[in-house]
C-alpha cells in the first residue's frame, strides 16, 4: 500500500472516482457480515463467495464417495511439485520495462495474414489464438497460480494435511508478497493487440483468476500457513488493486462497457474491495448494480442483448450470469438486495437465470448461434459452466430450480475442480 495511504484514504479515492456518496452499513448482523464474511460462521474461514453451505455440502459427498477424495489427493499432491509462479518469469518485458508488469494478448486477435510480422493484428471474435498461452506473457502463469492455489487450499480444508495449506500459501507470498517476485498491482499491459495496443480495457478481465485465490486464501484462514503479516501484505495489495481499477484510464474504461466486461469489472472489484476491508467501495458498487447494469442489459424475455450478438451467445450468457449471481451474493454480504432489482422491462436476475435455466438442449433449444455448437470438447466445458452458474444461484437465491438445472448438465461436465468447493444446494 502507498506510504501513508490508509483504508479509509483509498476508500474515499475510489469512491469519488466512481462518483458514489459513502452510505452507512446496515444495522441487521447478516451471515456474511461485510468485510469479514463467513469468518465468524465458518471457524475463521474468511470467505465470500464460497459459502459454509457449498463447502459443507462439497465436504459431504466427498466423504461420501472416495473416488472424488482420492481425485482431488491425487490433484493436490501433483500441484505441491508444481510453482511458485511470477509475473517475472516471463521471457518478455510488458511495453512498461516492469518485470513486474503482468503481460497478456488478446484471446482473439490473430497475425494478420501477408502482412510483415502479421501486424497489426486482426480480429476473429471467438477463435482463442495459442500465442496468447506463450511463455512471453503471464496468462498461463496466472491461471496456473489460481488453480493451484485453490486446489491446495480445497485439499487442506478436505483432509487437514498441512502440506498442501502450506505449499498453498508459499505461491501466494511469492506471486502477492516477495518484493523480488510480487505482480505490481495493475493490469496495464493486460489483453494487448500487437501494432494496435499496449494494453486494453478488456485485459482488467484477466483478473477473474483472482476470484478464487481470494476465495482460497480466506479458506486457508484457519490453517495458519499464512502469517498475520502476510495476509495483511496481501490485503494491501488488493486495495492497491480496486485504486487501480476504480482510478486508471483503463479501469475506468471496464467499468464504462455495457456487456459482460462491465458485469464482471463490478463483480471483481467488489469481492476485492471486501477482501481488502474496503466495505463502503463494495457497498456503493451493489448499490449501483441494478442500474448500472441489469437495467440496459438484461431484456424482459430473460436474454441479455449484448451478448446475444457474439459468436459465442450461450457461452457469453452463462458467463455473465454467473458474474451476476456472484455479484447478488457480495450485495447480500453487504445488506443490498441485487437479486431483487427490476429494471423498467420488469427484468432482473432471476428473469434471465429462469430463463436459461429452461434450456435443456442448448444445441436444439437455445435460437441463437453459438461457434461452440458441435465441439464436444467445447460443449464440455460449456455444461461447466453452466453447472457451476446454475448450482452457485441456488445456493445464493435458495433457488432448488436452478440445482434442478445444474444436474442436468453434470453428466456432460465431467469431473470439474468446481466440486471440491461447490456441493449440491441441499435446503
Amino acid at each position: 500500500m502507498p506510504a501513508g495511504l490508509s483504508l479509509l484514504n483509498i476508500a474515499l479515492r475510489v469512491l469519488a472516482a466512481l462518483s458514489i456518496t459513502a452510505c452507512a452499513a446496515p444495522a441487521a448482523a447478516q451471515v456474511c457480515d461485510g468485510s469479514n464474511g463467513y469468518e465468524a460462521a465458518a471457524g475463521g474461514a474468511r470467505t465470500f463467495l464460497w459459502t459454509p453451505g457449498m463447502l459443507a455440502s462439497a465436504k459431504a459427498t466427498a466423504a461420501s464417495d472416495p473416488a472424488v477424495l482420492a481425485r482431488l489427493k491425487n490433484d493436490a499432491d501433483a500441484a505441491l511439485g508444481r510453482g511458485p509462479y511470477s509475473v517475472t518469469h516471463k521471457t518478455k518485458l510488458a511495453a512498461s520495462g516492469d518485470r513486474h508488469d503482468y503481460q497478456s494478448i488478446g484471446p482473439y486477435w490473430w497475425p494478420t495474414a501477408g502482412k510483415p510480422g502479421g501486424l497489426p493484428y486482426s480480429r476473429r471474435d471467438g477463435r482463442i489464438n495459442p500465442e496468447r498461452s506463450g511463455p512471453q506473457f503471464d496468462l498461463d502463469r496466472l491461471q496456473n497460480f489460481s488453480n493451484d492455489v485453490s486446489l491446495l487450499a480445497l485439499a487442506w480444508h478436505h483432509t487437514g494435511d498441512r502440506r498442501y495449506a502450506e505449499h498453498a500459501a508459499a505461491l501466494v507470498r511469492v506471486w502477492f508478497v516477495d518484493p523480488a517476485t510480487r505482480m505490481n498491482p495493475n493490469f496495464d499491459h493486460a489483453q494487448a493487440v500487437p501494432g494496435r495496443s499496449l494494453g486494453r480495457a478488456e485485459g482488467v478481465m484477466d483478473a477473474f483468476r483472482f476470484v478464487q485465490v481470494v476465495e482460497a486464501i480466506g479458506l486457508l484462514g484457519p490453517s495458519g500457513a499464512l502469517s498475520d503479516g502476510d495476509g495483511e501484505a496481501v490485503e494491501a495489495w488488493f486495495g492497491d488493486l480496486v485504486q487501480w481499477m476504480a482510478t486508471s484510464p483503463i479501469g475506468r474504461a471496464e467499468r464504462a462497457k455495457t456487456n459482460n466486461h462491465g458485469v464482471y469489472y463490478d463483480m471483481l472489484i467488489g469481492q476485492f474491495a471486501l477482501y481488502a476491508r474496503l466495505e463502503p467501495v463494495a457497498k456503493t458498487i451493489a448499490e449501483r448494480f441494478g442500474p448500472a447494469r441489469i437495467e440496459p442489459q438484461f431484456a424482459a424475455d430473460g436474454t441479455l442483448p449484448e451478448e446475444l450478438s457474439r459468436t459465442r451467445s450461450w457461452h457469453y450468457t452463462l458467463w455473465t450470469l454467473h458474474a451476476a449471481a456472484r455479484m447478488a451474493q457480495i450485495g447480500a454480504c453487504i445488506g443490498v438486495d441485487v437479486a431483487g432489482y427490476r429494471n423498467g422491462a420488469g427484468a432482473g436476475l432471476r428473469t434471465a437465470l429462469d430463463r436459461t435455466a429452461a434450456v435443456v438442449d442448448p444445441e436444439k433449444d437455445w435460437g441463437y448461434p453459438d461457434i461452440a455448437f458441435g465441439d464436444a470438447k467445447a460443449m464440455r466445458e460449456e455444461a461447466e459452466l453452466a453447472v457451476e452458474t446454475f448450482r452457485t444461484a441456488a445456493w445464493y437465491l435458495a433457488d432448488r430450480r436452478y440445482e434442478a438445472a445444474a444436474m442436468r448438465y453434470e453428466e456432460s461436465a465431467g469431473k470439474s475442480p468446481a466440486a471440491y468447493y461447490l456441493g449440491p444446494h441441499r435446503p
